[in-house]
């Protein structure tokens, strides 16, 4: 791996590990059992990975699922990538969010990942 702040995480701190990604928890969760699935190699986001590592990816989406539901009971899920500073990307290595999420963590979850820009979720 190219020098990231990802290439500085240990091994021992990985839940998972694959052939082009590892998983680990995010150090500022959403929520309980927030993970992240990040690239073994630097690629500065989703657009930059390599058709192998696209098709590897949903296998690790559900790979997470399974280790969040080990320990955590959530009713649903958002899972996202922030590609580009002005989609809010701010560690330029490519990674993604698996957050689990609770009955009751928001009063109306209704338009998820559409909150993104400000009065754009409700429709």
């Amino acid at each position: 791996m190219s020098l990231t702040v990802f290439s500085e995480i240990p091994e021992s701190d990985w839940r998972h590990s694959s052939r082009h990604f590892f998983i680990m928890p995010d150090k500022y969760p959403v929520s309980s059992g927030h993970l992240l699935i990040i690239s073994k190699e630097h690629r500065r986001d989703f657009f930059e990975l390599i058709d192998e590592e696209k098709k590897e990816l949903p296998e690790l989406i559900t790979t997470a699922k399974k280790l969040i539901e080990k320990e955590h009971n959530p009713t649903g899920y958002n899972i996202g990538m922030n590609c580009g500073a002005s989609a809010g990307q701010t560690v330029f290595h490519f990674h993604c969010h698996v957050i689990p999420r609770y009955d009751g963590d928001m009063d109306d979850p209704r338009g998820g990942v559409r909150h993104s820009i400000e009065g754009k979720g409700y429709y």
